[in-house]
């Protein structure tokens, strides 16, 4: 299942009424496509857009615009020194208060890369700290990125309902395992069916993201 590529832009429209109203946050968005120029890049504008009229204070990269090395060649067992742009992510997770990535359903997961990406970053000392001594040594851990939110929107060809009836949940990895897992409180949402998606109905999906980016949900 893999999603349609092409992104068809939006006019940008402005925010006003509630947006103005709301609480605003420091807001992390990470593109999780390798291609920007896809319905999941133009659905990451929108956010952007929809955040920054809202008022949000905004740090937005793409996961293909970054230089690392997505292979742990050696495992966790030695050190395996962070590029300049993985430390910019680890910066910019630490300074967010709320970290949305939106990314496509390729196979029932993320893209290798992304994957690969917090392989990397999601270390002890920055994620996590497994308690040392006393009673649950090496079995309780401190989540070293508590009190954050979360919001990963999931692109598919697929409808959610259909793709969880038959392959059950396919976010558990992101949700509770790494997101979770260093303390964030996410929540998931799942966006389709894409293939064969008609511009017009792009078009309303773009909006649907610029209102939720205004919302920082």
């Amino acid at each position: 299942m893999r999603e349609v590529s092409g992104s068809i832009p939006l006019r940008s429209k402005s925010l006003t009424g509630k947006a103005a109203h709301m609480k605003t946050a420091k807001i992390f968005i990470l593109l999780g496509h390798p291609d920007t120029n896809t319905l999941s890049g133009s659905f990451t504008d929108a956010y952007e857009r929809g955040a920054r009229a809202g008022g949000h204070e905004i740090r937005r990269l793409n996961l293909g615009d970054l230089q690392f090395d997505p292979v742990l060649h050696e495992g966790y067992k030695n050190p395996q020194p962070l590029e300049p742009d993985l430390l910019t992510v680890q910066e910019n997770l630490k300074w967010a208060e709320h970290f949305v990535v939106i990314y496509p359903s390729w196979w029932s997961t993320m893209p290798a890369i992304l994957k690969g990406m917090f392989d990397r970053i999601w270390l002890p000392g920055f994620a996590f700290q497994f308690k040392r001594e006393g009673f649950g040594a090496g079995y309780f851990w401190e989540r070293l990125l508590k009190g954050k939110t979360a919001r990963v929107f999931v692109t598919s060809d697929s409808h959610p309902l259909m793709a969880r009836f038959i392959f059950g949940d396919t976010t558990n990895e992101i949700k509770k395992c790494i997101l979770w897992f260093a303390g964030f409180r996410p929540r998931i949402k799942k966006i389709g069916p894409l293939k064969f998606i008609s511009e017009s109905r792009a078009k309303r999906w773009q909006q649907k993201f610029e209102r939720w980016g205004s919302r920082g949900f």
